[in-house]
């Protein structure tokens, strides 16, 4: 099975500060918008890469205050999902 990244994005329902408390309590998982390695990121689209996008159109393209993208790189599933899980309960 060939080894890469994947891209995906976690929709919650809710606001900006819920994102950031998951945010918050990742410990593996890095907050960036991409570093071009192969470690995972995390990160907030409406206040770093589509920040400029007016809210309006953000929404209507799917880009919720409570989005967050996540890069998966080559860690252990096992830890990125704890990770995660840590970050899920603060929400």
């Amino acid at each position: 099975m060939r080894r890469g990244r994947l891209d995906v994005f976690l929709h919650r329902q809710g606001r900006r500060g819920g994102a950031f408390r998951l945010l918050d309590q990742l410990r593996l998982l890095k907050l960036a918008v991409s570093l071009g390695g192969s470690e995972t990121l995390i990160c907030h689209p409406a206040t770093t890469t589509h920040f400029n996008v007016p809210a309006s159109r953000r929404f209507s393209s799917g880009i919720g205050e409570g989005t967050l993208r996540l890069s998966v790189g080559l860690e252990h599933p096992d830890d990125l999902i704890a990770d995660l899980a840590r970050g899920l309960d603060a929400v």
